[in-house]
């Protein structure tokens, strides 16, 4: 199943900007583990896919280019890209434990962690990326989790991530940053990737109380707090946590020139995705202090 889209940059330009300007830098400053989390694991998918051409590019970087990398890379036959999942890859020589076939298997195991450093272990003259998620047996993509990423494969790779070979970068893609263990947490560079960015977003409910709410003074996060809990308590929390994010996204549109403002918001949509989630957990958690949490974590900057 392809998962790569040529209209990815016009769906996280600024995102791009970013690993374009840190790959073509000659330094290459961009981690060599990222980490992209949020709803949508396609877009995601989608994402890391154009992070690997730009690496592998031997021309200009284009979107447009057609050097073999870049075909390759669209193509997704690029033998150093390659999508890790549990239904992707075997280990060769498994032990009687492991079942042959992809079939019924819950998790990417030990044995395909070694698998990927005996690979690592052999030089390549392209820039390798590893992109680990999930999918089901149709090949619709699904995030990583302690379940099918387990704490035991992780580790047997800790120290792959952390000193991973030259030209070589690992990918993850989950829906949360708590479904991955901390460990591999911490060695990764985590971007929060929203959903697709649509036109004529909804924040009617939520504009008067967000209005350049970056501007707010550290001592007003009291009344912030006070008036954002008003809206959730009479509105439906998610609505309200949805337009949110709505107001985030149009103002990134609105402002893609201002870099330092485009990361607060980018770092704050995660922070709004955080308290849907803690909303949504059973028994849920208390409105009043996902929002206090989430004001102080908008307005204590």
């Amino acid at each position: 199943m392809q998962y790569y889209n040529n209209e990815i940059s016009q769906k996280y330009p600024k995102l791009l900007e970013y690993f374009s300007g840190g790959i073509t830098d000659e330094n290459k400053n961009i981690s060599h583990c990222l980490l992209f989390w949020g709803p949508d694991i396609t877009s995601q998918c989608e994402l890391a896919l154009e992070v690997a051409r730009l690496l592998n590019c031997s021309e200009d970087k284009s979107q447009n280019c057609n050097c073999l990398n870049c075909r390759w890379v669209k193509e997704q036959t690029h033998p150093a890209v390659k999508i890790y999942t549990r239904l992707d890859f075997k280990e060769a020589g498994g032990s009687s434990d492991d079942d042959d076939s992809t079939k019924g298997k819950k998790n990417i195991n030990i044995g395909q962690a070694k698998a990927i450093i005996n690979e690592l272990a052999v030089t390549s003259d392209y820039h390798r990326v590893y992109i680990f998620c999930d999918r089901d047996e149709d090949g619709n993509l699904l995030p990583l989790n302690q379940m099918n990423f387990p704490e035991a494969t992780s580790n047997a790779l800790l120290k792959t991530f952390e000193e991973p070979p030259k030209n070589t970068t690992f990918i993850f893609l989950t829906k949360d940053k708590s479904d991955v263990i901390s460990t591999v947490v911490s060695r990764a560079q985590a971007f929060f990737v929203s959903g697709v960015l649509e036109e004529d977003l909804d924040y009617s409910l939520v504009e008067g109380v967000l209005d350049n709410y970056w501007t707010i003074a550290r001592n007003d996060v009291l009344d912030f707090e006070n008036n954002l809990l008003k809206l959730v308590v009479e509105n439906e929390p998610k609505e309200i946590l949805t337009q949110i994010q709505n107001y985030m996204l149009a103002t990134i549109k609105s402002n893609l020139e201002n870099k330092h403002l485009y990361y607060r918001l980018m770092e704050d949509l995660g922070y709004v995705e955080d308290a849907k989630r803690q909303i949504s957990l059973t028994p849920a958690m208390n409105l009043q202090t996902v929002v206090e949490n989430l004001s102080f974590k908008m307005i204590l900057k």
